[in-house]
């Protein structure tokens, strides 16, 4: 069994030793260097640039403005294309901007011999602007009489959704109804998400280069295939001209889900004969001209039975969108949808949300799309509402819990498979769950400790809100090993070495022996949508099963050829074996051969299947924290730490370890001490570098424990489901609600750093 094995990773020896090339290693040849000139407002107009000084440098090449980019505005969500127009992402931006939305929008470009000449004539360049005040907030924006960010949308508002579940008869007519009733508990909680940033090693960075009248891109992306066709809209040129390549990459998280400076590049190109142009932006360029993850602020309602049964919950949800639509309302949507899936209300629920343009830098995906903010506001006010009403806060949520079975009223997704309520109990098993909630309770003294938890849901993949479907092709070499090529991609989460696993398993033979192709080139590459969505162990799976059974077919098939009076045959490990007693009889690596080389029947054996994914389902999973808090100076220390993961079948345990432990690190981060901040007078980002940016360092972390629950989902192509972004979701809620056993304090927004907490101690009276 491949599917299973705790194998190396297939990248693991070229990436420790350095030589796995990444995109900044490619290229030898001469380059020319493009930078970028960002707006020092954050809201109005360009009216006028001056480049002359710039132009006139020695070195440079060209000088190009927000006035000479074609008129085209186009999208840069890393989404599938949608035949329907409805269901297009939002176009909103141009190459370059005279529109001015956020502080330091792209306004102009220099390409020129050299990256320092670049830089030198961009600050010879002089700008004359038309400023109006910075809005910020939502509730800025959405006043009247605030100009529009966007003409099209008067009010800044992007979208707006209202979602009702259907209701059961009975006396309500609504769920304000179910809320205002006398008979429940009512709670009502406000709780608010911050703006991070990914933080992945490797910044955005590509080249583009003319060859044959096509553009080449070689980029940092997730999304090679959608990149390809972004930049075809962006130039308003047909995709076929365009080839995108994508090398190794140093992370993503989302951010280069995002089609971000390659439209730009691709044209730059063309405005310079087509010469290589390398485009190759600053870490703080990455912070505030990049995306980030949605500040999003949540009311919520809910109405509990004397049994603690939830029978009514109401949310609204209002998302600040920055400058730019990026992803939209897909992931406030997303955020609503996962707030109601998790729990079940017995009679009604009402979701609303609000995405609003504003002038921060605009958010876009981030792992986990909107979960991880609506389940710090879902899990927290669960556990408020356990505290209030004297519940067990652990039986309180499994018994409102999503029953296997249960069926999305509005999308149809179906929880195919559940062990939930197994996470649960090996996470308390672990923590010691009983034993410290009583040894912590009612604690007094400046320094305490508490245990915390939260629970999880996250469906697999994005049907059928959008489009799932991926290719996987396969090769027989001559030697009996086989070449694997996919669109899907190795973004550092250990993609490769699962999809060799996956072959290896479909085809019959040694994990060792499947040479999987790490780089996707959209000439040649199958198509596939991406890695986003935790749906490329999942639909690509499904791709990489049904190509590796048609691969197994078609040598079992030639098989019978070279051995017509065998008995029933079978393909086991590096053999061609009989297949009721097992004995060898053909070594695949002389089949292989002669299969290439035969005078009688020469045939190159290879299978490529396509899957349309239409299935979707979820993987559950927990978090438990131990804390310690430092009362008067407001430091949180996180003791230990677990997540168990249902994540279906695991097709490399020691990678599954690896993938839970980066989220639950993210995680802590966003829990505790990670926030952009933004200067209110203008807009400018005052902490947009690794320095002043408080991200988590080894230092920061405890050990940090990852354990699974294995099911079997039916829907998976080998029993497995989503894993990649699950492990950041639930830490944050979990250390908040430890926080508030150790304290009695409740936290309601993120992060919570030593201010924050103060604050809410000195209101808290333990100050």
């Amino acid at each position: 069994m491949e599917v299973g094995r705790e194998l190396f990773r297939v990248d693991a020896v070229d990436k420790v030793t350095g030589r796995a090339k990444y995109t900044d290693d490619i290229r030898d040849g001469p380059m020319l260097s493009a930078k970028i000139l960002h707006s020092t407002i954050a809201n109005g107009w360009v009216k006028r640039i001056d480049t002359s000084a710039a132009q006139a440098m020695p070195g440079v090449v060209k000088v190009l403005t927000c006035f000479d980019v074609p008129d085209i505005q186009y999208p840069t969500p890393g989404h599938p294309w949608s035949v329907e127009k409805a269901h297009q992402d939002v176009c909103d931006r141009k190459l370059l901007n005279r529109r001015v939305r956020i502080y330091g929008d792209d306004i102009a470009a220099v390409v020129a011999e050299d990256p320092i000449t670049a830089q030198r004539a961009l600050e010879r360049i002089r700008v004359e602007y038309e400023e109006y005040p910075p809005v910020l907030t939502p509730e800025a924006a959405m006043a009247p009489g605030t100009e529009p960010i966007h003409t099209e949308h008067p009010d800044n508002i992007l979208a707006h959704m209202d979602l009702r579940t259907p209701m059961p008869e009975s006396d309500f007519q609504s769920v304000e109804d179910v809320l205002a009733c006398p008979a429940y508990h009512r709670f009502q909680g406000r709780y608010a998400t911050q703006q991070v940033q990914h933080c992945h090693l490797e910044n955005p960075i590509s080249y583009a280069y003319m060859e044959g009248g096509r553009i080449t891109v070689v980029t940092s992306t997730q999304i090679p295939h959608i990149v390809r066709r972004v930049i075809g809209q962006a130039l308003g040129i047909g995709w076929g001209q365009i080839r995108v390549i994508k090398p190794y990459i140093g992370g993503g998280f989302g951010n280069k889900q995002e089609v971000l400076y390659e439209p730009l590049n691709a044209w730059l190109t063309t405005q310079v004969g087509g010469r290589c142009v390398k485009l190759d932006i600053s870490r703080e360029e990455t912070f505030q001209n990049t995306r980030s993850r949605h500040p999003i602020a949540f009311d919520v309602e809910a109405a509990v039975d004397g049994d603690g049964f939830l029978m009514a919950r109401s949310c609204r949800a209002v998302s600040n969108q920055g400058g730019y639509a990026s992803h939209g309302n897909a992931i406030v949507a997303n955020a609503i949808t996962g707030f109601r899936q998790l729990y079940l209300d017995r009679i009604g629920h009402h979701s609303e949300a609000f995405t609003v343009y504003t002038n921060i830098p605009s958010p876009g995906a981030m792992r986990g799309y909107g979960i991880p903010q609506a389940n710090f506001a879902l899990e927290c006010m669960m556990e408020d509402i356990a505290r209030e009403m004297g519940l067990d806060p652990i039986e309180f949520r499994l018994q409102n819990a999503m029953p296997l079975g249960y069926v999305d009223p509005f999308n149809g997704i179906t929880c195919q498979s559940t062990g939930l309520a197994e996470c649960v109990a090996k996470g308390r098993e672990f923590i010691r769950w009983d034993e410290l909630r009583a040894r912590y309770q009612d604690q007094t003294g400046p320094v305490r400790r508490g245990v915390g938890m939260a629970v999880f849901s996250y469906k697999t993949g994005v049907y059928p809100i959008s489009l799932e479907t991926a290719s996987a092709r396969l090769i027989l070499n001559q030697d009996g090993t086989v070449q694997l090529q996919l669109g899907a991609t190795e973004i550092g989460q250990g993609g490769d070495t699962v999809f060799s696993q996956m072959a290896a398993q479909a085809v019959g033979i040694p994990t060792e022996d499947v040479h999987i192709v790490s780089t996707q080139d959209t000439d040649v590459a199958p198509f596939d949508t991406g890695a986003y969505a935790s749906r490329q162990t999942y639909v690509t799976g499904h791709a990489i099963k049904q190509a590796g059974e048609q691969l197994r077919g078609r040598i079992l098939s030639y098989a019978r050829e070279m051995l017509p009076e065998a008995g029933a045959l079978d393909l086991r490990g590096r053999d061609i074996v009989d297949a009721d007693t097992g004995e060898a009889l053909l070594p695949l690596s002389q089949l292989a051969m002669t299969a290439f080389y035969s005078l009688e029947h020469s045939v190159h054996i290879t299978a490529e299947a396509t899957s349309h994914v239409k299935n979707n389902t979820f993987s559950f999973g927990c978090c438990f924290a131990e804390v310690e808090v430092d009362i008067p100076v407001g430091k949180v220390k996180v003791l230990r730490i677990v997540n168990v993961h249902d994540s279906g079948r695991l097709i490399n345990p020691k990678l599954a370890e690896a993938q839970v432990h980066g989220g639950m690190s993210m995680g802590i981060g966003y829990a505790l001490s990670e926030e952009m901040k933004l200067d209110p007078k203008t807009g400018r980002l005052l902490n947009g570098n690794l320095l002043d940016y408080k991200l988590p360092t080894a230092m920061d972390h405890p050990e940090l424990t990852a354990l699974f629950v294995e099911t079997d989902d039916p829907s998976g192509p080998f029993g497995n489901k989503a894993l990649g972004e699950p492990p950041a979701i639930p830490v944050a809620p979990a250390i908040r609600n430890a926080v508030l056993h150790a304290t009695g304090v409740a936290v309601n927004e993120l992060p919570m750093n030593p201010q924050r907490l103060v604050e809410a101690f000195q209101k808290g009276g333990l100050i």
